[in-house]
């Protein structure tokens, strides 16, 4: 594994339990940079470690104590020294990973702060990925994660997981970090790769503790078996040169049958017992989809009808495009072109995506090559460009 695969897989688990160790977010972060700029200035000269991991954490470790020790003598408070050689820790403990989630997601957080700082502690994401998953300029995004971690330190947040009491007005935020980190890999915002697998590696790992840890959380078990039907199908998302590869398309043998079926026994418990939220809802949308032998056999007015219910739960624009692609499924591309004209979605390139394709499978591939032209020019990841690029030189060459 090269250092940059090894910053993606393990980024987020190492700074949280360093962040544990040192009891200062930026301090931990600024140590594991150092860390990480020591292992690429020494690994190529004398060869990566046998354990990476520990060598990162006993590194950043180290660092950190160094900074702590000048600061401290610099301060004049000597008497404070023990304070500074903190207990050996060569290994991440996995429950700190949910320890820092909560940490992010406390209330005393906008809410917008406490999903950015856990995407960029927990995931390693940069700040110009952030930014553009909640579509503000960079600059705003560094100023919110700045912020974030200052009120963390001077209101003494602490970094643990919170009693029953607390639990429930924290956990929705919670829930939505990990799916976002799911997302994130799902489909990346940015980058050559449509997916990350690490995280969504990573989110699966977060969804089952926090199902371990919270057993009676029915949202926890849905979002669980959200991540798992959509986790079941990633090998199959994108060809051997990484082109994308439509649902349709898609070879469903290939699908992981197991995580499809772990995911119908968690969400059949996830909807017992209650009016089903937001994330039940979505999972059992993906249901349907999962367990159809074909495009054509699947129940696509179930899933507008799901979707129409997820929206008087969630109003979301994107939420309706879903809605409005399941029912042109259903009832015809016409109706579909019709009731995309209502959606307002500025900048997210799958709208007039998703008009070109309902266009090019009327063979209107005039209007669809204008279409992927306006969604070419909004989208980021290069795979979907890609995909875009191919499905643009389809319908201009039925023009011709």
């Amino acid at each position: 594994m090269n250092l940059g695969e090894l910053h993606r897989r393990e980024y987020g688990r190492i700074l949280a339990s360093l962040i544990r160790v040192v009891r200062d977010i930026t301090l931990a972060e600024d140590s594991l940079q150092e860390a990480f700029a020591a292992a690429l200035e020494q690994w190529p000269e004398k060869g990566p470690p046998l354990n990476p991991v520990a060598w990162l954490m006993t590194t950043a470790r180290n660092k950190a104590i160094d900074q702590i020790r000048r600061r401290v003598l610099a301060e004049g408070k000597r008497e404070d020294m023990a304070a500074a050689i903190m207990p050996e820790e060569d290994t991440p403990v996995p429950l700190d990973s949910l320890r820092l989630i909560f940490t992010c997601c406390h209330p005393a957080l906008a809410p917008e702060a406490q999903v950015a700082l856990t995407l960029r502690t927990i995931c390693g994401l940069s700040t110009e990925e952030i930014a553009r998953a909640f579509l503000v300029p960079v600059p705003t995004l560094a100023q919110r994660l700045v912020r974030a971690k200052a009120k963390i330190r001077l209101a003494r947040i602490p970094y643990e997981v919170p009693a029953d009491e607390e639990l429930a007005g924290r956990l929705d935020t919670a829930l939505a970090v990990v799916y976002l980190v799911f997302n994130e890999g799902y489909a990346a915002s940015f980058g050559s790769d449509l997916v990350r697998a690490d995280l969504c590696v990573e989110a699966l790992r977060l969804g089952r503790e926090l199902v371990a840890l919270l057993p009676a959380e029915r949202e926890a078990r849905a979002l669980l078996a959200l991540m798992l039907f959509n986790d079941a199908r990633r090998a199959t998302r994108t060809d051997d040169t990484g082109a994308i590869v439509v649902l349709e398309d898609q070879d469903r043998s290939r699908w992981d049958h197991g995580k499809i079926a772990e995911g119908l026994g968690l969400l059949e418990r996830a909807l017992r017992g209650g009016t089903p939220g937001r994330y039940a809802i979505q999972a059992a949308i993906t249901a349907l989809h999962s367990r159809a032998a074909s495009v054509e056999e699947t129940d696509w007015a179930q899933i507008a009808s799901l979707y129409g219910m997820l929206a008087r739960l969630q109003p979301s624009p994107v939420i309706e495009l879903n809605r409005v692609v399941a029912i042109a499924m259903a009832e015809g591309c016409e109706k579909g072109l019709v009731l995309l004209d209502a959606i307002d979605l500025p900048g997210y390139h799958l709208l007039p995506a998703v008009r070109a394709d309902l266009l090019r499978r009327l063979n209107r591939f005039v209007e669809a090559a204008a279409g992927y032209r306006e969604a070419l020019a909004l989208v980021t990841n290069e795979a979907e460009r890609r995909f875009l690029e191919r499905r643009l030189a389809e319908v201009a060459r039925e023009v011709q």
